[in-house]
């Protein structure tokens, strides 16, 4: 009910229209709806916790279990304990998650630089977003410039000057930009002055110094790109190779003797701290030029001493050398495996690691023992010489290129992670306790690193593809059986020699219309509808093909064909959920296609002003209209070109208009990789960008950011899974953002309630469930308290209180909540899913609120009170004179009804638990009264005693193993019957009022006294 202004709210509303006016005012028009309006929107990480590409690492000389790692897509993170628990520090401060380089100063372990842009360049590399320098051990981080220098691959302090810094610039990945070399500062950062260049191509990858010496420094300068069709690796010797400084890295001179002298590639320098003239070096070069160098004369003279392919696998990929600090002979080289050598690196034998796919290690320089070591699987520490590692089962920055979800209750969510397997994990704890390990729930199904993976919906049969082989995992049977189509190993061919281009991420898709249709596609459309045993092909070759970038991929020295570079590909597809037989696709090198006759025929819709060879990421049918889609394409992988580019159209492609621009929210350099509308709000879409996420109330005209808590890293894919707002990342792993009711209701209606003095929005219906509730760790998925969300609006902090009222259908008070009260009743019995913590407070901060009502009455001291049954209650806010009402549903737990159990049920079982808090209540009263006679009747000594004798009868006594009275007997049968959803037994009953005959006759003993 909407009441008169107040006085509180008369106050407020001048500066409430201010506000309105807000976006406008900060000169960004784009920013149709006030953040604050959904200021309480917050993710949570689900994990899986299983580290992910880590190619930057440090620890801290001083302190021996303190190391730094920067994650390729997840930020900085940082242990204080050897690795045993690691957490994300540079989130909210850090605009990229791709980390290329950390270095601690040794003259101050307070100093921190960290350079962004992973230098090791697969396909799916982030382009870094410049130096970041901290003061506080890594609280604070600050952008200390070089911000277009793409790649940093080395960032190296001075020994004895921590405003003294040089950093390894490898520029764009992606194509020729000025910003490259080696560059170095003398103010700590305020300045910097490149003083290598070779050219627009040829940038640095690793600077290494001279501890003994600083003013002797090499560093490595290498020419790399990423294509989509090519891993470009190398160029001309008189351009790449080794430099050397003899004045602090002011000027330098290239070092040839002994080096490669036609072509050379990736290039990784360490010096030996135990005897500085030697060096060793990690050299891309063609057939036995490669391989690892050493100087003994300070980089005068080089010899391979090393040339074995074991160690140079894939070097653009690799290629890491480092030396003990003290033993100039015992050299490691991470490749594939970890390569450790003590004869100056004639010989090497293999050392474990926690995962494969290795990236380097860091030595402590006092005890080389301490040791940190980066690999495809995370960072994992050692501090016996890499006999035994940390886990790396405690830090989430996997990556992955998409998830699904299906409609179990929870839902799961499914993807493939990069550098390991597919997954699955619950959205919600499927169990009502809690668990050991989160590795309790999660689960590996069909494909593997690289494909896609879609689960029927009923969560029964999951396809997946590795590498373009598709699998049907039965959940019944534990097994994927393998339906390839063509099975062809295409691994090391030329993609024109391959008869179906299937790219490494392949499309798998289960129609929307009949769980037993499967799509897949290579450069045709594949179909199967007999469970993946006949395939049939259903479109022409819906690819651009240019033959020039048919190539083998890997020049110009080292062949590497994983299928990556299979550019000609079908990369996405979706069919219309209003339209069976509407099949939309888009390719890896430009083109979008549509189907309107179930792949019968095809036409060509390609947005005419999209530039050639981009990526269609992702494709959207609209949930409203038939013949609307999105299209999300990034083209960095053609060119160096970062732009966003998100397309709608209407009418089945005939048009279509450019949603992002650069100048209508998304900033230019932010390429777009996914776009959404949800389901629920027409017009409301969510756009995934290579360094965050962003949302557009009115169908793309304007763009906002929606990063609330989310770490910048990549937002790969997005659903919208009954309002619950679902995302893969490339490095933080998946994502949930629970309940997006609030937004829909402000997409329609936000200058309504921003010109409200207060509002409550309608709240999503409510199930009741059980399970255990988890605090924010980096090392745990995050798990809400189980309830209902109760969303509202205030324009202001007012002085009255701030109330909030639920009541029965017979409006009967169930609960109330004061912004003046602190909130009861959130300890539960053993079981009953609130072990992560009661409610938090009531709020009355100005603008939006999220409070959870734990679905519970009000309990007494230390036991929670019973779950309400399912029906609809209401819901009423106040503040002084005004005051709102909602309906709220609460629901069964499905899987508690597909068991039998009935509404009747839960109603028994709530009389019951209500009449044993009741009893619990009564009784600790009574308690209360006998103590307090008791300690008024100390001149009477048999009157005190028999007092005494009732309280004992009352409570237990606080003695080793105890005989439980009667109130810790009540809250026995609470603990019954409260752990579950359930018809209460027989014997509940009995007990209760056996025990309230023990009440009955405890309170007439205490009138025989005269009580």
């Amino acid at each position: 009910m909407r009441m008169q202004p107040t006085r509180w709210f008369a106050a407020v509303l001048a500066v409430v229209l201010a506000l309105v006016a807000i976006p406008q005012a900060q000169g960004d028009p784009n920013v149709v709806v006030n953040p604050a309006l959904f200021q309480a929107l917050r993710y949570r990480s689900i994990g899986p916790h299983r580290g992910g590409r880590v190619t930057a690492i440090t620890g801290v000389r001083q302190q021996p279990c303190t190391f730094y790692m920067g994650a390729t897509g997840g930020g900085v993170w940082k242990t204080t304990t050897c690795g045993s628990l690691w957490e994300p520090i540079s989130d909210g401060q850090i605009d990229t998650g791709s980390i290329g380089a950390i270095a601690v100063a040794d003259s101050d372990p307070n100093t921190v630089w960290a350079g962004t842009g992973s230098a090791a360049i697969r396909s799916n590399v982030i382009i870094g977003r410049g130096v970041f320098k901290s003061a506080d051990a890594g609280k604070t981080w600050k952008l200390a410039g070089l911000r277009d220098a793409g790649q940093i691959g080395a960032v190296v302090v001075h020994p004895t000057n921590p405003d003294i810094v040089w950093v390894a610039a490898l520029g764009s990945p992606f194509g020729p930009t000025d910003m490259r070399g080696v560059y170095k500062t003398i103010d700590g950062g305020k300045n910097w002055t490149r003083t290598l260049f070779v050219n627009r191509e040829t940038g640095a990858r690793v600077i290494a110094i001279n501890p003994a010496n600083p003013n002797e420094l090499y560093a490595g300068m290498y020419r790399g790109f990423r294509k989509g069709w090519d891993i470009i690796s190398g160029g001309p010797a008189s351009e790449g190779g080794i430099y050397k400084s003899g004045d602090g890295g002011d000027t330098w001179a290239k070092l040839s003797a002994g080096l490669p002298q036609k072509l050379i590639g990736k290039i990784d320098i360490d010096v030996a701290r135990s005897k500085p003239s030697t060096v060793y070096a990690m050299v891309e070069a063609p057939g036995a030029e490669g391989g690892l160098y050493r100087s003994d004369d300070a980089g005068a003279t080089w010899a391979n001493v090393n040339n074995t392919q074991r160690l140079r696998a894939r070097p653009f990929y690799f290629h890491y050398v480092d030396v003990n600090p003290k033993n100039e002979n015992e050299v490691w080289v991470n490749e594939l495996s970890l390569w450790k050598s003590t004869d100056g690196g004639r010989t090497f034998t293999a050392v474990n690691t926690p995962h494969g796919d290795n990236h380097g290690i860091w030595f402590n320089p006092d005890n080389p023992d301490y040791a940190i070591q980066s690999n495809d699987g995370g960072a994992n520490v050692t501090r016996d010489g890499g006999r035994t590692w940390s886990s790396i089962l405690n830090q989430p920055t996997g990556e992955f290129y998409m998830v699904a979800v299906d409609e179990q209750f929870p839902y799961r969510l499914y993807g493939p992670q990069q550098d390991n397997s597919t997954v699955v994990v619950p959205s919600l704890p499927p169990v009502s306790w809690g668990l050991d390990s989160p590795l309790q729930v999660w689960g590996q199904v069909s494909g593997c690193e690289t494909g896609q993976v879609w689960p029927r919906p009923d969560g029964t049969v999951i396809w997946g593809a590795c590498k373009g082989e598709v699998g049907r995992y039965s959940v019944a049977t534990g097994q994927e059986q393998h339906y390839w189509v063509y099975p062809q190993n295409r691994y090391g061919q030329n993609p024109k020699d391959i008869k179906f281009r299937f790219p490494r991420q392949t499309v798998v898709y289960v129609s929307p219309h009949d769980p037993g249709t499967v799509y897949q596609a290579s450069h045709v459309l594949h179909r199967s509808m007999d469970e993946g045993k006949t395939w049939e092909i259903v479109s022409p070759d819906l690819t651009a093909y240019e033959p020039d970038k048919q190539v083998t991929p890997g020049t110009p020295i080292t062949r590497d064909i994983t299928g990556e570079e299979v550019y000609s590909s079908i990369y996405a597809m979706v069919e219309s959920r209003l339209e069976k037989g509407v099949l939309w696709v888009g390719a890896n090198d430009g083109p979008v296609s549509v189907s309107r006759d179930n792949g019968k025929t095809w036409k060509r819709v390609t947005p005419p002003d999209l530039p050639p060879g981009g990526r269609v990421q992702t494709i959207e049918d609209s949930p409203h209209r038939k013949g609307s889609a999105y299209i999300a394409v990034y083209r960095y992988l053609r060119e160096h070109d970062l732009q966003p580019y998100i397309y709608a159209t209407t009418d089945y492609g005939a048009t279509w208009k450019r949603l992002a621009d650069g100048r209508n929210g998304i900033p230019i350099d932010h390429p777009t990789r996914v776009v959404r509308e949800d389901p629920s709000q027409e017009g409301l879409l969510y756009a995934g960008t290579e360094f965050g996420l962003f949302v557009s109330f009115d169908n793309g005209a304007h763009w906002q950011s929606f990063q609330q808590n989310l770490p910048s890293t990549p937002v790969t894919d997005i659903k919208i899974h009954h309002q619950d707002l679902v995302l893969s990342t490339m490095g933080r792993a998946f994502w949930i953002m629970d309940n997006l009711s609030p937004l829909h209701q402000l997409a329609s209606r936000h200058q309504t309630i921003m010109t409200s003095e207060a509002y409550l929005f309608q709240p999503r219906a409510a199930y009741r469930m059980r399970y255990a509730a988890t605090a924010s760790a980096p090392d745990q998925p995050q798990y809400p308290m189980a309830g209902a969300d109760i969303d509202y609006y205030l324009a202001g902090e007012p002085s009255d209180d701030v109330k909030l009222e639920i009541t029965d259908a017979k409006g009967t008070l169930v609960r109330s909540f004061s912004s003046q009260q602190p909130v009861g009743g959130g300890v539960a019995t053993p079981g009953g899913g609130r072990r992560g913590g009661g409610m938090a407070p009531f709020s009355k901060r100005p603008w939006h609120n999220r409070f959870v009502w734990d679905l519970r009455y009000a309990g007494t001291a230390g036991s929670a009170g019973p779950l309400v049954v399912p029906g609809t209650y209401q819901v009423r806010l106040s503040v002084g004179e005004w005051s709102q009402s909602r309906s709220l549903e609460v629901r069964i737990d499905p899987r508690v009804a597909a068991a039998g159990v009935t509404p009747s049920d839960l109603q028994e079982q709530f009389d019951l638990g209500l009449k044993v808090r009741d009893a619990i209540a009564e009784a600790r009263a009574l308690t209360t009264k006998i103590t307090g006679a008791r300690d008024g009747a100390k001149a009477d000594a048999a009157k005190a005693k028999a007092l005494q004798a009732l309280a004992d009868r009352l409570v237990t006594a606080s003695i080793v193993y105890p005989a439980p009275m009667l109130i810790d007997q009540l809250s026995n049968i609470a603990r019954m019957i409260g752990q579950a959803d359930q018809k209460p037994g027989r014997d509940a009953t009995e007990r209760y009022d056996d025990l309230m005959k023990e009440l009955a006759a405890i309170k007439a003993d205490l009138a025989k006294l005269g009580i």
